[in-house]
């Protein structure tokens, strides 16, 4: 009973002021749809708008576009030049492509093209555009070039009655070149064989359902030890001298409350990624809830240390917010750690947001259960024993 009644407690002097409302909802939502890019997973596909004027109006023109936009990663707008110069100038696309008149006539005689592709400066959506550009011309050009050496064989064998003879044979050599190119994917897809032990394929929005719930569930249970202070403070810590109440039974109470109000807001973060960004929290439940508690252990017990080492609750809530803040940062909860130096990576692993972080990228992002998560459970325990035991003993009441 005097666990629980500390625990309410605290709960109410922690929300006695709205502004906590913030930190436990408001903002980890608001930094979770921001970083995953306001798109779900599975639908976050995003593709590149490329203007295209068709001065040729043929057959070979309009298969270019379709080829360019057949690459999967890019929208063909088409435009006139004069509509198309409009919409570039203002920013509306990163490129254009103009494919000139004659472009048709000119391939079929062999001769060279130039086609004329205005690119956004310092763009990587133009870059991309036209990589797209570039291997649509190749699956252009190679069946007119097939065409082209088959008329020219047919011809040397007999020679055509009249030029729509001629063009019909090239039509007919095309399609039946580009048919037969079909049996060549211009899209290579790389399938891996399931290796528990090889990353999966990155997500952001699982990455920032996961990263923005470690960071704002670790800065409010910092956030504890502002509850020490005030308690010093206004002198009710001292009151416990009169009572039969043990250091363990107090800091306990202060941990049990903290956990539970710190695993309703991950329940409520968890929630709104499996709904709203569509994250697949469910591949492992049962490892997924006892990462959660024991992540949310070692960071409450932090909260308590530090507790004991803070003066005010000014003090407090500052070393709160910039500890989680950098502590969330350098442990891939902003950014994969795979982006840091390598000797950074394995530095930051004396950080438990390191080890919290990287058991939900092995249930979210690499489709693992609960045998993955030993390791970091296990250090993230033993992170909330070495908090637990230094707040245990520096603890005092005033």
């Amino acid at each position: 009973m005097k666990i629980l009644t500390i625990a309410w407690k605290d709960a109410l002097i922690r929300f006695s002021s709205r502004s906590e409302l913030l930190f436990f909802l408001v903002l980890p939502l608001i930094f979770t749809y921001i970083l995953a890019g306001g798109t779900p997973q599975g639908s976050n596909e995003y593709k590149i708008t490329l203007l295209v004027t068709d001065q040729d109006q043929t057959g070979l023109s309009a298969a270019l576009a379709e080829a360019v936009e057949a690459s999967g990663n890019i929208t063909v707008s088409p435009l006139s030049f004069a509509d198309a110069e409009t919409a570039f100038t203002g920013g509306n696309a990163p490129a254009w492509l103009i494919i000139p008149a004659g472009f048709a006539a000119d391939l079929q005689a062999g001769q060279a093209v130039e086609l004329e592709l205005r690119k956004r400066p310092n763009s990587s959506d133009a870059d991309g555009a036209a990589r797209a550009v570039s291997a649509a011309v190749g699956l252009v050009i190679g069946p007119v070039e097939v065409a082209l050496a088959s008329v020219t064989e047919a011809e040397a064998l007999q020679p055509f009655s009249d030029d729509e003879e001629r063009q019909r044979y090239f039509n007919l050599s095309r399609l039946e070149a580009l048919r037969l190119g079909l049996n060549f994917p211009g899209k290579v897809i790389v399938t891996r064989a399931v290796d528990e032990s090889s990353e999966g394929e990155f997500n952001a929005a699982s990455q920032a359902s996961a990263g923005q719930m470690i960071t704002w569930v670790f800065i409010p249970l910092l956030g504890a030890s502002g509850l020490f202070a005030f308690e010093r403070n206004q002198k009710t810590l001292q009151r416990l001298l009169t009572t039969p109440t043990s250091k363990a039974t107090f800091l306990l109470g202060s941990i049990v409350g903290q956990l539970v109000i710190g695993i309703v807001q991950m329940a409520l973060l968890i929630g709104f990624g499996a709904l709203v960004m569509k994250v697949n929290w469910g591949r492992s439940i049962a490892a997924a809830g006892l990462l959660l508690v024991i992540f949310g252990l070692a960071s409450v017990a932090f909260g308590v240390m530090l507790g004991t080492f803070v003066k005010t609750e000014k003090q407090a809530s500052n070393l709160s917010i910039m500890m989680g803040m950098v502590m969330a940062l350098l442990g891939g909860c902003w950014w994969p750690l795979e982006l840091f130096p390598a000797g950074l990576r394995t530095i930051v692993h004396v950080l438990p947001t390191t080890w919290a972080m990287e058991g939900f990228t092995d249930l979210l992002m690499r489709g693992q259960g609960i045998e993955a998560i030993w390791l970091p459970s296990a250090a993230l325990l033993g992170f909330a024993v070495l908090f637990f035991t230094v707040g245990l003993l520096r603890f005092r009441y005033e």
